[in-house]
């Protein structure tokens, strides 16, 4: 089944500033990584449930797919996938998530 994948407003930020930190280094690099982000994230209009469950939510809908190190986490609806948040896989999720006081659910209006 086809679905809709939408960014909400707090996942775009967390790519923004990630590809800031790269650009630093090389705007070239960083460019490049959002591209490979994107097309990952245009691959789950078909194959939304092909991430693995994260396991610090343990929820069903609630998936990842690792991209290098960073994890694109994602929330799966029926029509829709929604990229809730975006972080580097050596950090701590639920601290980070905590911190920033985001929910488990999607941040659709965020």
């Amino acid at each position: 089944m086809a679905r809709k994948v939408k960014w909400t407003k707090i996942a775009w930020r967390d790519l923004e500033s990630i590809a800031g930190y790269i650009a630093r280094d090389s705007p070239y690099y960083a460019a490049a990584f959002i591209r490979e982000v994107r097309e990952a994230s245009r691959t789950l209009v078909s194959m939304a449930e092909r991430g693995r469950i994260v396991p610090e939510f343990n929820r069903q809908d609630i998936h990842e797919l690792f991209i290098r190190n960073y994890r694109m986490i994602y929330q799966v609806t029926k029509n829709t996938v929604y990229i809730i948040g975006f972080i580097h896989g050596a950090r701590d999720l639920m601290t980070f998530w905590n911190r920033e006081a985001r929910s488990r659910s999607n941040d659709i209006n965020q």
